[in-house]
């Protein structure tokens, strides 16, 4: 199965947020992918973080999820829209959501981030804790791909890639990870955490990222990437700015080597 990571540098505009996606989803299809993926925060990067409550839609219900629904449809893609604010059991927060949509342009899996991130090296700070409401859900969900392999897909959103327990319970053939990382973070440990996760898990990463400097000041790492069961990097966005990475999953692959090394099967806890 061929899939597509894909990298954007969002701004402060939904609208041209979601025609720089469309675009992307295009080059996708195109290059014959069956499953893209955008990033964390694909639809907006506002100036501030409150901007998101402007933006928040509910479940079912909203263009940024109509878009979604609309491009799986057109380009007979299954789609994962990194995250976008919806509807929070408070006025004041969202939850950071990630929608996973099959070709027929059905939501088949809802993901709300679980873990908030929270840095402050002195000259940047971060707490999403003040407006994103915490998930507390795993989510997974089953891809057939056209060869007829069920791919049972896990979930999980940016800062989610620090805490291993999470993807062990996931118990997934491939794991998504859209994200925004900050660029001190990413340089320090972003390829780092995605190819330990692919070793732990025995499993297909895909992370696609924001990459670049955006409109609001802030500088996110980029660096899209899909890394294999046995660790190796097999493609990367190494440029700042919009992109497409692929890449092809063997599921042949996937049980060879789970089958050489069923660490698996030793778990002890």
């Amino acid at each position: 199965m061929k899939i597509a990571a894909l990298q954007t540098v969002s701004g402060t505009g939904v609208a041209a947020n979601l025609e720089a996606a469309r675009g992307l989803l295009a080059q996708a299809a195109a290059g014959g992918a069956e499953l893209a993926v955008l990033p964390e925060y694909f639809c907006l990067m506002g100036q501030r973080d409150r901007d998101k409550l402007e933006m928040r839609e509910r479940f079912g219900d909203g263009p940024i999820q109509s878009f979604l629904a609309a491009q799986a449809r057109a380009l007979g893609l299954w789609i994962v829209g990194g995250t976008l604010p919806l509807v929070a059991g408070s006025a004041e927060h969202v939850r950071n959501t990630s929608l996973a949509f099959s070709p027929a342009g059905e939501c088949v899996a809802r993901y709300d981030k679980v873990h908030l991130f929270r840095f402050d090296n002195g000259r940047e700070q971060y707490d999403e804790s003040r407006v994103i409401e915490a998930g507390g859900a795993p989510q997974a969900f089953t891809l057939p791909s056209r060869d007829g392999h069920g791919w049972r897909v896990g979930m999980s959103v940016c800062y989610d890639l620090r805490f291993p327990e999470l993807y062990r319970h996931l118990g997934a053939d491939l794991l998504l990870v859209p994200s925004a990382f900050t660029y001190p973070t990413g340089e320090a440990h972003w390829e780092l955490l995605l190819r330990a996760r692919a070793v732990e898990n025995l499993a297909y990463v895909c992370a696609p990222a924001q990459g670049g400097r955006h409109e609001n000041g802030r500088r996110t790492w980029g660096h899209s990437m899909v890394v294999d069961p046995w660790g190796a990097v097999l493609a990367e966005k190494r440029e700042d700015g919009a992109g497409v990475v692929f890449a092809d999953l063997d599921a042949a692959r996937l049980a060879q080597v789970r089958a050489q090394l069923p660490a698996l099967d030793h778990r002890k806890l």
